[in-house]
C-alpha cells in the first residue's frame, strides 16, 4: 500500500484515480440505480396488473354466479389478453372452458383448456389436461386421452398421479380392456389417492369375476 507524506501527495494520488476511474465509477452508479428503479417499477407494475386481473376474475365469479353467461364469457376473453401473464389468466380460462361445456361447445372448451396446459404454472396446467381428458372421455376420444396421458411428464405431475392412474382406468374401461382399466384403479388406490368412487369402481369390474367363478363347475 503506498504511504504518502503530505496532504499534497494524498491530493495527487486522488486526482489521478479520479482521472483513471472516474467516469468508469459514474456509469456503475447510474447503472446500478437504473436497475433498482426498474425492479421496483417492475415489480410495482406486477401487483398492479394483478389487482386489476383479481377484480375482474371477482366480476367473472359473480357472473357465473347469477348465470349471466355472456358477460361471464367477455370477461374471461378480457382477463386473457388484457392480462396474460397473471394466474388469473388461467384460472378465468378454467372458468370459460366450464362455461363452453355448460353450452354444448365442447371444441372451444378443449382449445381452452389445451391453451392453459401450455401455460408455466404446473399445477394448473395438470388441472387443465386432467379436464380435457375427461373431455376426451366424454366425446369418445378415448385413445387420444390415454395419448394425452402418456404424453406427461411424471416429474412435473407426481402430485397429479392418481388422478391420471383413475382417469386411465375410466378410458380403459370405456375400450373395453377390462383388465387394464382394474389395474390403474389398483394402482391409484395402492398409492393412496383418495376418490369416492374409485372403490366402487374396482368392485364394479371385480364382481362379474367373482361370479363368473362361482358358475364354474368343477369337475368331478
Amino acid at each position: 500500500m503506498e504511504i504518502y507524506d503530505t496532504e499534497e501527495e494524498q491530493l495527487e494520488a486522488l486526482k489521478r484515480w479520479w482521472k483513471e476511474n472516474g467516469q468508469s465509477t459514474i456509469v456503475g452508479l447510474v447503472v446500478g440505480i437504473a436497475i433498482i428503479l426498474g425492479w421496483n417499477y417492475w415489480q410495482d407494475h406486477k401487483k398492479t396488473q394483478a389487482g386489476q386481473a383479481s377484480a375482474l376474475y371477482s366480476q367473472l365469479i359473480q357472473s357465473m354466479a347469477t348465470a349471466k353467461k355472456d358477460s361471464a364469457e367477455k370477461i374471461a376473453e378480457q382477463i386473457k389478453e388484457q392480462y396474460p401473464k397473471t394466474e388469473y389468466a388461467a384460472y378465468s380460462g378454467l372458468l370459460n372452458a366450464k362455461l363452453k361445456v355448460q353450452q354444448g361447445d365442447m371444441d372451444k372448451a378443449k382449445a381452452v383448456l389445451i391453451d392453459i396446459a401450455k401455460g408455466s404454472n404446473k399445477e394448473l396446467s395438470n388441472v387443465a389436461k386432467i379436464r380435457l381428458v375427461r373431455l376426451m372421455l366424454a366425446s369418445g376420444e378415448y385413445e387420444k386421452g390415454l395419448e394425452l396421458i402418456n404424453e406427461i411428464d411424471p416429474a412435473t405431475s407426481s402430485s397429479f398421479s392418481g388422478n391420471y392412474d383413475e382417469l386411465v382406468g375410466d378410458l380403459y374401461v370405456a375400450l373395453d380392456r377390462l383388465d387394464q382399466a382394474r389395474s390403474s384403479y389398483q394402482k391409484a388406490l395402492e398409492n393412496g389417492y383418495k376418490s369416492p368412487l374409485l372403490q366402487i369402481k374396482i368392485d364394479d369390474l371385480t364382481a362379474p369375476a367373482k361370479v363368473a367363478n362361482e358358475h364354474i363347475e368343477i369337475p368331478k
